[in-house]
C-alpha cells in the first residue's frame, strides 16, 4: 500500500516546472544571433537586437535596437538601428539614432550617421561622418521664433493706425 502514494506527488511536480523555464529563457534573451556558419542574403527587419557572427548581404533595419557585428561577422549591408557595435567587417552605410562604436579589431567602409560615434585605436574606418543631434532640441528651438514673429506683427499693426 505504500507504492501508490509515492507516484502521486511526483506527477504534479514534474509537468509544472518544465514549461516555465522553457518560456522564461527566450524572453530573457531579447537578442537574435546569426552564427558564423550562416550566410543571409536579403533584408533583415524585426523588433529585437541582433548579433551577427556570420555573413549578411543586403540590409538590416532594427530601429530602436542594437546591432552587433561580431569578430567573425562580415556584413555587406546598410544598417539602421539605435546602436551599432562593429567588431568585425562592415561594408555599407550605417545609421544609428543613438551611437556607433567601432572597436579596435573592427573595420567599417561606408558613411556613418549617428548622434555619437566612438572609434578605438587600431580600428579601420573609411567614409564620412554625419553627427545628427536629437530631434527634440530643434523642435524646442523653433518654438520661440514663431512667438517673436507674432509679436512683431502685432507691433506693426499697432504702428499703422497711429
Amino acid at each position: 500500500m505504500t507504492p501508490p502514494p509515492a507516484p502521486e506527488p511526483t506527477r504534479p511536480v514534474s509537468p509544472a516546472p518544465a514549461p516555465e523555464p522553457v518560456r522564461a529563457a527566450p524572453a530573457a534573451g531579447d537578442q537574435a544571433t546569426i552564427g558564423k556558419g550562416l550566410y543571409i542574403k536579403g533584408e533583415i527587419t524585426g523588433s529585437e537586437s541582433l548579433y551577427v557572427d556570420g555573413k549578411v548581404d543586403g540590409s538590416i533595419n532594427l530601429a530602436g535596437n542594437r546591432v552587433t557585428v561580431g569578430r567573425n561577422g562580415q556584413v555587406a549591408a546598410s544598417i539602421n538601428a539605435r546602436e551599432i557595435v562593429v567588431l568585425g567587417k562592415v561594408r555599407g552605410n550605417i545609421t544609428a539614432t543613438d551611437r556607433v562604436d567601432i572597436r579596435a579589431e573592427g573595420a567599417l567602409t561606408g558613411d556613418v550617421a549617428a548622434a555619437r560615434i566612438s572609434i578605438e585605436d587600431g580600428a579601420f574606418f573609411k567614409g564620412g561622418i554625419d553627427i545628427r543631434k536629437p530631434e527634440t532640441k530643434p523642435a524646442a528651438a523653433s518654438a520661440p521664433p514663431a512667438e517673436s514673429k507674432a509679436e512683431s506683427k502685432a507691433e506693426s499693426a499697432k504702428a499703422v493706425p497711429a
